[in-house]
């Protein structure tokens, strides 16, 4: 069993150690899969969002783990208000803590294993501060019988109150853990407003979020290309996560695999097919300092009908719409179109829970294409998806939102030329 202690103080600076020796996690979300990749792109642990999530349970990937050199911020699945769970009920939640306790005594002693993750993003959209209480609980249960990993929780983005609320409730946690997206551009004044000087670690940061992008005037948000993702991911860690040396002990890339979440490409820096995007390739240069042998593609540019984000791209039923994309990549490749439906409103998931991934309604796969040619027979929003293919197992990603209006009726083209004429 590893011994992972956190030391320092405020005037020096904080810093995890193992076994006595200084870590700094260059760490990713990764659920339970893709451990290989990490240990070849430099990176030394990862987080986890629960104890078993229905195909491996966590001894097995923790022993994976060990056997790859990699340390596991393991998370402990603990209910949340927003999907309904009451932490004002005494049993309830004594019934939940002993549960997590079964899974700490099983798992404590294992090498592999770094801190404990308690719960995840349990302040969004919740009112009831009874459940920090109900997070000191078991973090005290979990210190006494294990002092020899961190305990933390990780929460959605940084505010006042719930800093000030977990200060006074939740005393036994060892520090804090953020997840924040675009507006870590911001994190050193964020964190001043909210009143926290401790040391900290951002457990989830990436992409600009959905939620802070620039919309169509249907209110679908515009995606980054992989390409602008990979300067952005690369900025972020060196002017800002590397930047605070003395209260950051590190970070965790969202995500490590491929999720869908408002499209199938967003925060994921692996496809669904298993290829890796530039996110990876920034990221093994920032963990190791050297650049994969076969860099990832790039695309430059996507148009639309010669628009290009965050113009409204809008067309008619059975209209001709054509796009172009612009690569820059030195090898052979090749070139996937696909057009899927937008994610209906009242199925788009909330905090990253369960979203159905839309269908693909036109598509012309694995050509050397760098333009294409579709109509829609159905009104709609729908995306225009991009993806660039290399040899070797990279590639490049870029999409756009656009919507399709219903042909003018008869009556209506009537109108329309009734109405020019009398001009």
């Amino acid at each position: 069993m590893a011994s992972v202690q956190l030391i320092g103080n405020a005037t020096d600076g904080y810093q995890l150690t193992v076994d006595g020796v200084p870590f700094f996690v260059k760490g990713v979300g990764l659920e339970f899969g893709q451990l290989a990749s990490l240990k070849e792109a430099g990176g030394n642990a990862f987080r986890t969002w629960r104890v078993d999530n229905g195909t491996r349970d966590a001894i097995d990937i923790l022993d994976e783990a060990e056997a790859l050199g990699l340390k596991v911020c393991m998370g402990l699945d603990i209910a949340r208000e927003r999907h309904g769970f009451d932490y004002d009920d005494a049993k309830a939640v004594a019934a939940q803590n002993d549960q997590m306790m079964i899974d700490v005594m099983r798992l404590k002693g294992h090498p592999a294993l770094l801190m404990w993750g308690l719960g995840n993003e349990l302040n969004l959209r919740a009112t009831n501060n009874a459940v920090w209480d109900a997070i000191e609980d078991l973090a005290s249960r979990i210190k006494e019988v294990d002092p020899n990993h961190p305990v933390t929780t990780m929460l959605a983005g940084i505010d006042k109150p719930t800093v000030t609320a977990i200060a006074e409730r939740a005393p036994s946690l060892d520090f804090l853990s953020f997840q924040i997206y675009g507006e870590i551009d911001r994190l050193p004044e964020i964190l001043n407003s909210a009143g926290y000087d401790g040391p900290y670690q951002i457990t989830e940061w990436g992409p600009t979020g959905h939620w802070e992008s620039p919309e169509t005037s249907w209110q679908r948000p515009f995606e980054p290309s992989s390409t602008q993702k990979a300067s952005d991911i690369s900025r972020r860690y060196q002017e800002v996560i590397l930047a605070d040396s003395k209260r950051c002990l590190g970070a965790y890339l969202f995500l490590w695999g491929q999720k869908q979440e408002r499209t199938p490409t967003w925060y994921g820096v692996f496809l669904a097919s298993g290829e890796r995007t530039e996110s990876v390739d920034v990221m093994e240069h920032a963990w190791t300092g050297e650049w994969p042998t076969h860099r990832a593609p790039q695309i430059q540019s996507l148009r639309l009908n010669n628009a290009c984000a965050p113009d409204d791209v809008i067309g008619k039923v059975n209209d001709l719409l054509q796009a172009n994309v612009d690569i820059k990549y030195t090898d052979h490749c090749t070139v996937s179109w696909r057009v899927r439906e937008e994610v209906p409103l009242d199925l788009q998931s909330d905090g990253g829970d369960f979203e159905p991934t839309p269908p693909t309604v036109a598509s012309n796969l694995d050509t050397q294409n760098t333009a294409f040619e579709f109509s829609l027979s159905a009104p709609g929003h729908y995306r225009l998806f991009c993806q660039v293919d290399t040899p070797h197992q990279s590639s490049a990603v870029a999409n756009i939102p656009f919507s399709i209006d219903s042909a003018p009726t008869w009556r209506q083209k009537f109108l329309h030329l009734f109405r020019r004429k009398l001009v």
